[in-house]
């Protein structure tokens, strides 16, 4: 990693972790495998922030911990990148059990526990499926019926004002940090 940490991949480790990395590599990911609209690729970690917005939205009472879950639901896609569903299917078994043990360490460095409660994954679901459709109709180039046949139509209430936002990296991961920051002080 740019940090100088070694991370092994097979059997990562919560010291190991750095968020620098982590927003580095995110801001770096490509959403959409870079097939959307603007100057800038939607990288993973715009995404992310987005995603923990929505999730505000739909749980404005939560606490920070699970917002801060929210904005890591991908970090694992800092070191093994952002395959859509078909293929991750394709990969098979292995494939997901080392997204979730890299997202393991993850919680665990930033004093979230290894395993996100069911309703709090479902929650941030939702948001990741909200966003999903944000970014198919504003930069992908989806109709909304297209979208909605996809990702299900959200309720305009979530997405009013939010607009999807094409910074370049180096913003985007200044944004990250920030934003990790801010949710690490708010759980105190």
């Amino acid at each position: 990693m740019l940090s100088g940490r070694r991370l092994d991949l097979l059997d990562p480790t919560p010291v190991d972790i750095e968020i620098e990395d982590i927003a580095h590599g995110l801001a770096f990911v490509a959403r959409w495998n870079g097939q959307t609209a603007g100057n800038h690729a939607y990288s993973v970690a715009e995404h992310s922030l987005l995603v923990e917005t929505l999730f505000g939205r739909i749980a404005p009472k939560a606490p920070a911990k699970w917002r801060l879950a929210a904005l890591l639901h991908d970090a694992p896609e800092y070191v093994i990148g952002d395959m859509i569903s078909p293929v991750k299917a394709a990969v098979g078994p292995g494939y997901e059990a080392l997204d979730d043990r890299l997202a393991a360490a993850v919680h665990i460095r930033f004093g979230l526990p290894a395993a996100i409660p069911q309703h709090i994954k479902k929650q941030i679901k939702r948001a990741d499926r909200i966003s999903a459709w944000m970014e198919a109709t504003q930069i992908a180039g989806f109709s909304e019926t297209e979208a909605s046949k996809f990702f299900g139509k959200p309720d305009t209430e979530i997405t009013s004002a939010l607009r999807i936002v094409l910074r370049p990296p180096v913003e985007t991961r200044r944004a990250f940090t920030d934003r990790h920051a801010a949710l690490l002080e708010d759980m105190g």
